[in-house]
């Protein structure tokens, strides 16, 4: 790859984070650079259903050669983005609750159906970190279950669901956020686990999640010391590509966590642990904060990196492919299509099949 080609190449592994109802010009600017690899929404790049489709329509359509991702987190509960008209559902845990592999597929079917009216092609879910510390805020009722199988089991069947539909889904955090009791959004959390508890229990819906060919997997911003004593998981190798690529035998898109929670920024800059994460195994880099010179920043040391051969042109042409092979499985061409508005979009959206789901799972609450 050449250094033009390279410059050109590098944003693809970028989904960012970005402020206002439109895209900002600094975002087009970047994506005319360096290219980009998606976006994500938050409540703030929200203000009613046909803005959002017009917006997902635009981002999606920001690369001639690969359509973007356009990525949300959208698990219900506390977690959402969308609120109505889009259908609000209860937390995850009710799924648990229920045991019903049905009601998940069709909360997961529902789901997708509203995701896919307004173009959004990537959800960052299920959770399936398993509640084994009742003391973990941060996690909590995001989870599915308490035991490891229970998520498994339900997990697998919300991924297969989602993907049926043609919604991207992603199984999250790797190797586990579940037993922790510090929030990375403000701090590193510490697993003290070793790496045989990891296989029998952390592990355990992650290979659910592969048995159903999750699109994208997230890592998790924490410090497991078994597995390795220097740098958090998202940014080791020993755990990116070891055990999630290696042993787990992982062959989807691996996205970190966003690169500006305090878990990471406390102790690197955005732009080396973009590098380091890039470097560990992940195919794609989060975001979030709508900065684009921190973005730029972290795009410009990933061409450096390579460049100075601290990373290696065969891991970025990896990562790229990677991107490249599961956007030509969800990305169809539809995806540049029109999107619905007004009354024709309202009326998939919210629909009495979907709210009685919804209350179906808020029995379990």
């Amino acid at each position: 790859m050449s250094p033009s080609a390279l410059r050109r190449q590098v944003g693809h592994l970028l989904i960012a984070g970005f402020n206002g109802q439109q895209l900002p010009v600094e975002l087009v600017t970047l994506a005319r650079e360096f290219g980009l690899g998606g976006v994500i929404l938050f409540a703030r790049n929200i203000a009613d259903p046909d803005q959002v489709a017009e917006l997902c329509f635009d981002a999606a359509r920001l690369m001639p050669d690969l359509p973007l991702w356009v990525s949300v987190d959208q698990e219900g509960g506390r977690v959402a983005r969308l609120k109505a008209p889009f259908t609000e559902w209860p937390p995850m845990a009710t799924l648990g609750r229920s045991g019903d592999v049905r009601l998940a597929e069709r909360f997961a079917r529902a789901m997708a159906a509203e995701l896919k009216a307004v173009g959004i092609t990537l959800d960052y879910m299920p959770v399936l970190d398993i509640l084994t510390n009742p003391k973990n805020a941060v996690i909590g009722d995001r989870a599915l279950a308490e035991t490891a199988e229970d998520v498994a089991r339900l997990g697998g069947a919300i991924i297969r669901t989602m993907q049926a539909e043609g919604i991207a889904a992603c199984g999250k955090h790797f190797p586990g956020h579940g037993d922790t009791s510090t929030d990375s959004h403000h701090e590193l959390p510490l697993v003290e686990h070793p790496i045989e508890r990891l296989r029998q229990v952390e592990f355990v819906p992650f290979r659910a999640a592969i048995e159903a060919q999750v699109a994208t997997i997230m890592t998790a911003h924490v410090f497991l010391p078994a597995l390795d004593e220097h740098r958090p998981a998202s940014l080791s190798a020993g755990i990116v590509q070891r055990l999630l690529r290696e042993e787990l035998g992982y062959q989807g898109v691996i996205i970190s966590d966003d690169l500006e929670m305090k878990a990471i920024a406390n102790d690197y800059t955005v732009a080396a642990a973009g590098v380091l994460a890039i470097e560990a195994g992940c195919d794609a880099m989060l975001i979030c904060s709508g900065d684009h010179d921190t973005q730029a920043a972290a795009l410009e040391a990933l061409v450096h990196a390579v460049e100075d051969d601290r990373l290696r042109l065969s891991r970025v042409e990896d990562a790229l492919a990677r991107q490249r092979r599961a956007k030509e499985r969800f990305l169809a061409a539809s995806v540049l299509a029109r999107p619905h508005s007004g009354r024709t979009l309202r009326e998939r959206l919210g629909r009495d099949e979907y709210r009685a789901i919804a209350d179906e799972m808020a029995r379990f609450a």
